[in-house]
């Protein structure tokens, strides 16, 4: 997990051989990615961020395609599976697809083969908020039933609180945490934006843990809440509230607000 530019492409590529570190070592499945990269590709399915397929062939051509460099090791009957479970029409060329579902068929070629790790970059881009949640509930099964390890890149909270058993925070190619994600609630950050019914104390939210008022008009309010919400809201009950929205700050935001370098503004 980590904002744009974190290095987060960069360690799946690594861990492909796709590209080599400058320093370090690297095991993916107890194999040397540099010395053993064919015997671990057999065992791993990627999707990239950066997709690319041959534009003139259908997306059925393009299953057969890679079913068949898996040398007879694809279940057909999961591949139908697969179709069906993401929607997939078989008959449109490449060059004819959305973004999404170009994506659609990357998941499906990198499931296609049921594969014991699946490394997987930013694999939600681009899909609508439905198909989002159909494919984090397919990639959950495939761990349930298979026994898959995941292993996957986002910049999205709320994708790896929904699926992740353990996240490591990137930023500037430096892994600056690594928690599970019932951690990351105290690394929660909302902005509430409240509009109350009578006039409110100005320090009505004074000494709450994790609240920080940031602007105060009349009777609308801005206020960041950082970690644990339910501090706020038994503060926010004593008054009368007429509306209230709660925004969630991009991830590039909470980085800044928790990870900022010494100097960069917070």
């Amino acid at each position: 997990l980590g904002p744009n530019g974190a290095g987060k492409t960069t360690t799946i590529r690594c861990l492909l051989d796709l590209i080599r570190p400058d320093s370090g070592m690297l095991r993916v499945l107890g194999l040397d990615p540099q010395r053993q990269g064919v015997a671990l590709r057999r065992q791993v399915g990627y999707l990239p961020g950066d997709l690319r397929l041959d534009e003139n062939l259908t997306v059925e051509t393009t299953l057969r395609l890679w079913a068949a460099l898996h040398a007879g090791r694809v279940d057909w009957a999961f591949v139908r599976h697969l179709v069906a479970r993401l929607d997939l029409d078989l008959r449109p060329r490449i060059r004819n697809l959305s973004r999404g579902q170009r994506q659609k068929v990357g998941l499906a070629l990198a499931l296609l083969h049921r594969p014991a790790l699946l490394l997987l970059d930013e694999p939600t881009a681009g899909l609508d908020p439905l198909l989002q949640r159909e494919v984090l509930a397919l990639l959950r099964d495939r761990r349930a039933e298979d026994g898959t390890t995941v292993f996957f890149s986002s910049h999205i909270l709320s994708e790896v609180e929904a699926i992740a058993d353990r996240v490591v925070l990137l930023r500037q190619g430096v892994v600056v945490e690594a928690l599970a994600p019932a951690d990351l609630a105290g690394r929660a950050l909302r902005r509430v934006r409240v509009r109350f019914a009578e006039p409110v104390p100005e320090t009505a939210f004074a000494g709450v843990p994790g609240v920080r008022v940031l602007e105060r008009t009349d009777d609308h309010w801005l206020i960041e809440v950082s970690g644990a919400i339910d501090p706020f809201v038994k503060a926010l009950a004593r008054f009368p509230v007429r509306d209230l929205e709660v925004e969630r700050p991009s991830l590039e935001e909470v980085f800044l607000r928790f990870y900022a370098a010494p100097g960069e503004p917070r």
